[in-house]
């Protein structure tokens, strides 16, 4: 007999029981058909549903993939501390391995309810200059001049276990008029291996505000992003950004849905960052 799945909603990196991104999160006895995770994906309509099933061997690992409404994603942050949550009010609270089709990361949660912590710890991290090609594409899609970035934080494309362009505008208000074409998007971002574009603008040296554009998930804007956070957090480490060991990113405010996210950096070149934030269910 077919296992009955169950889909459960969680908004990730909320503001405390306000805002966050919705992810869904099925946890199985055995991962389903790539087929059903596609169409359960494409059925729940969030930007990432996470699919997950004990890994089988004594490691006590989970298996986890992550699927867009029409797409299969490598890593998704949001969905991963959505998933933590709901493995913690399951089966308590602590540190849960995952193994990706890419490598492993963990996530740990406490489990006090519909209300909960969580953090990830990210794949390693990797960032470059953004090409003289790639980044004429995206001023044009943003509607931006070269004249809109901020001179200290060099456009680049940064990888926590998927590529994201990474944007800093100079000012706030244009961050806030952010809009595009997401079909012209969606066919910038397949044409470089872009998962998502990051737009910021920085604060402070230490706190962020940022707007995701997810097209190639079929998504316009993200409200919260935990891989573009790690990427961006790998960054700017590699930039020697003056970070002081953590940043906060304000995301989703723009869109009515204000979510937070906090990024733990250390000084080890290409280390993991871990990714924190509020889950609650919906």
């Amino acid at each position: 007999m077919a296992e009955t799945l169950t889909v459960d909603r969680v908004a990730a990196f909320s503001n405390a029981a306000h805002g966050g991104n919705p992810a869904g999160v099925v946890i199985a006895e055995q991962m389903p058909s790539e087929a059903e995770m596609q169409r359960i994906a494409a059925e729940v309509g969030y930007s990432e549903t996470a699919f997950a099933a004990p890994s089988g061997d004594d490691s006590g690992a989970w298996r986890v993939r992550y699927f867009a409404p029409s797409t299969e994603v490598a890593f998704c942050g949001h969905a991963t501390i959505a998933l933590g949550a709901r493995l913690a009010a399951r089966f308590g609270g602590g540190t849960y391995p995952l193994v990706l089709n890419d490598g492993t990361i963990s996530v740990e949660s406490d489990a006090t309810g519909d209300l909960s912590r969580a953090a990830l710890m990210s794949p390693p991290t990797r960032s470059g200059p953004a090409s003289a090609e790639l980044l004429q594409a995206a001023l044009a899609l943003f509607d931006l001049t070269p004249d809109d970035l901020a001179p200290a934080l060099a456009p680049a494309v940064a990888n926590a276990g998927n590529d994201h362009l990474v944007l800093a505008l100079a000012d706030r208000a244009r961050l806030a008029a952010m809009t595009y074409d997401l079909k012209e998007g969606a066919a910038l971002m397949q044409a470089h291996g872009l998962t998502t574009i990051n737009l910021i603008w920085a604060e402070t040296a230490r706190l962020f505000h940022s707007r995701n554009a997810f097209a190639i998930g079929g998504v316009l804007e993200d409200p919260a992003t935990g891989a573009a956070a790690a990427a961006l957090a790998g960054y700017l480490r590699d930039a020697g950004w003056p970070h002081g060991g953590s940043i906060d990113i304000v995301q989703g405010e723009d869109m009515g849905a204000k979510s937070l996210l906090r990024a733990e950096i250390s000084d080890e070149p290409g280390a993991s960052i871990q990714v924190s934030g509020t889950a609650r269910v919906i």
